[in-house]
């Protein structure tokens, strides 16, 4: 029994060590670069698109695509599939593109690190903008680059060349786009790792603002400074250099750039804030609206307060069914006439609108039910609001007039009648007493 026990374990250990690396390799667009100096001394850079392979394993291992060039991951603290957990390998955009250190040499501070390396970036991107990460890969060299560490200086891969590297740098962020209502606090996420202990770590936010850069915040592990507000310093220590947002404002949508710098690395990562802020919905009417065959009403459906501009109002009417009904309730119909009036600009840089309809109560309407439907980007499901039509038929003229008549005949009779008891009491008054006189 104690056998199977430890057989269904390993099973299940082995089965989550799976499920955690279940990339093996991910098929990339090498962008290499052909970089020359014309004549007038400027940089001319040319782009080739080359295939590459991504690949996770053991020095030594066979490329699993040898017409690629095999970027052959091994072993080291950071690991990139773990920040692709949960995904498969189709659902990345993967990146590779060589990274100039601008001529500086600086050696890279972990155990066995030979003296000189060779850069590259690695961009990996969730098709639908769950995480972005970049990593950063060192290809380790016991020889200098002929020349300067530079762009002008590259050495040549050449198809089918494997690369054994490992990953120095990772940052990432898990919300490339974030979506923030008026007031609501918001949080900008981005966390880094690095491969060895106690680097000297820049860590900077900036947001850029009619095409330049403001500095939000930063911090230095080697002086200690810090300027700005917005990242705990605590979370520092575990890689988590998030920015949030106590408030968010209209002014606060925009691009905010979260950048991480290890000599001789730096990474930015770009993070857009969205503002988007629900319509409030209301109606000029009660649930219920009674009229009289043949009159008319302004009906009105008001957006409230939503931002950004674009909203869609609809107008609708179906048969009211009763939940006691069995019979299938027939589809909404659009009402093909009603008019919406411009966007209005509110104080607080929100927009309302409006829509309406002038409603002609008729006995073939009595009973339905109009509705008004907002959507909105901000919305998952439109807002829906409605009113039930009730439809009287009109009193004719004829039957007001018999009503009349009959109302002012009442009334004279019992004026009539009232004025001839009046007059006999006054008769009877005025007659003289008889009698004979005794002496």
């Amino acid at each position: 029994m104690a056998l199977i026990l430890k057989i269904f374990i390993y099973f299940y250990l082995s089965a989550g060590v799976q499920g955690v690396h279940q990339i093996a390799g991910l098929s990339c667009q090498f962008i290499d670069e052909h970089v020359t100096v014309n004549n007038e001394s400027h940089v001319e850079t040319q782009l080739i698109y080359r295939e590459a392979m991504l690949q996770f394993g053991q020095t030594g291992d066979s490329p699993v695509n040898p017409r690629a060039i095999t970027f052959l991951v091994t072993g080291s603290k950071l690991d990139l599939r773990r920040y692709m957990k949960r995904v498969d390998a189709e659902q990345v955009e993967c990146e590779l593109r060589r990274y100039s250190t601008e001529g500086i040499h600086v050696r890279w501070p972990v155990q066995g690190a030979q003296g000189y390396n060779r850069w590259f970036r690695c961009t990996l991107k969730h098709i639908k903008g769950l995480f972005t990460v970049t990593g950063f890969l060192r290809h380790p060299s016991d020889q200098p680059a002929p020349g300067e560490h530079d762009y002008l200086h590259w050495p040549t891969i050449a198809d089918g060349e494997t690369l054994t590297i490992t990953v120095a740098m990772v940052i990432k962020t898990q919300s490339p786009s974030v979506k923030a209502g008026l007031g609501s606090p918001g949080k900008l996420h981005c966390q880094f790792a690095i491969d060895h202990k106690a680097p000297k770590v820049t860590v900077e936010w900036h947001r850029l603002l009619r095409g330049g850069r403001i500095k939000l915040f930063s911090h230095n592990s080697s002086s200690g400074r810090t300027d700005g507000i917005g990242v705990r310093l605590k979370d520092l220590a575990d890689g988590d250099a998030s920015y949030n947002l106590h408030s968010a404002e209209m002014n606060s949508e925009g691009r905010y750039i979260c950048s991480v710098s290890v000599a001789p690395l730096s990474a930015d990562l770009d993070i857009n804030l969205h503002i988007e802020e629900p319509p409030r919905v209301s109606l000029n009417v009660e649930p219920t609206v009674s009229l009289q065959e043949g009159q008319d009403k302004k009906i009105i459906c008001e957006a409230k307060g939503y931002y950004p501009l674009d909203v869609d109002i609809r107008w609708y009417k179906q048969k009211v069914v009763m939940p006691n009904q069995t019979v299938n309730a027939a589809l909404p119909k659009m009402l093909a006439v009603f008019r919406q009036n411009g966007h209005k600009l509110n104080k607080d840089d929100t927009y309302s609108v409006s829509a309406f309809f002038y409603l002609e109560a008729s006995l073939s309407d009595s009973g339905k039910e109009f509705t008004c439907s907002v959507s909105h980007q901000s919305l998952r499901d439109p807002i829906k609001i409605s009113f039930i039509l009730n439809v009287e038929e009109p009193v004719s003229w004829l039957f007001n007039l018999i009503l009349s008549l009959t109302g002012i005949t009442i009334i004279a009779i019992l004026y009539t009648r009232r004025y001839r008891r009046s007059g006999r009491r006054q008769s009877a008054q005025k007659k003289p007493f008889g009698g004979v006189s005794v002496v």
